[in-house]
């Protein structure tokens, strides 16, 4: 399994600020599991890959995948 972080430069939505937003990982069978750790509500869910979860909340390319390992 890898580690990352959802580093986010512009803020789409408006919801989550930049920075790093949230924490990841990616298992060997390829699902992705990413906690949010800004907002009031945290949250964390399942992926069927780290291509999903960037397809979702990459915004075009306003947040990035960086890992960690």
């Amino acid at each position: 399994m890898r580690r990352f972080e959802l580093h986010r430069d512009a803020d789409v939505s408006g919801i989550s600020g930049t920075g790093i937003v949230a924490e990841g990982i990616a298992f060997t069978d390829g699902t992705a599991v990413i906690h949010w750790t800004v907002g009031e509500h945290h949250s964390t869910v399942v992926w069927p890959s780290v291509e999903s979860v960037e397809a979702i909340h990459g915004h075009g390319g306003a947040t990035r995948i960086v890992w960690a390992d």
